[in-house]
């Protein structure tokens, strides 16, 4: 399995759709590095070349980076990109936002609704036992 910038990328798949395996890489990005690296797209990522993978690295490293933000098309990828997301809502839970609230508490973010469904962002269900007075007890 070829690794670029720490991260395995399938072998099975062809480059363009190999590259999208890292944080940040999508579509455009994948066949504007193969463009700039002069490798064909469909070429399988099994069949890349050291000097290939190099070229990709390398490329990545020079262009998507914190510093290198010229256009829409540039700015970070994999590790850069993670840290800016994680900062970004470090931030946001130390200035006490209503965002950063609700990151703290594990709620959806963005304004959708709780009483039904969030479940991805609240967790598994959990019961609450149901109060039983003392007059049914008896």
């Amino acid at each position: 399995m070829p690794r670029i910038m720490g991260v395995d990328i399938p072998n099975e798949k062809r480059i363009d759709i190999s590259l999208r395996y890292l944080y940040g890489v999508g579509p455009y990005r994948a066949t504007l590095i193969c463009k700039e690296c002069n490798i064909e797209p469909t070429t399988r990522a099994r069949d890349l070349k050291d000097d290939e993978i190099a070229r990709i690295a390398s490329f990545i490293d020079k262009n998507f980076n914190d510093e290198n933000i010229k256009d829409g098309r540039s700015g970070p990828v994999e590790g850069g990109l993670r840290r800016r997301i994680q900062m970004n809502v470090t931030r946001l839970k130390k200035i006490g936002s209503w965002r950063g609230m609700r990151h703290i508490k594990g709620l959806p973010v963005r304004g959708q609704r709780t009483r039904t469904n969030a479940r991805t962002r609240k967790g598994k269900k959990k019961t609450v036992a149901v109060k039983v007075s003392v007059k049914e007890m008896r």
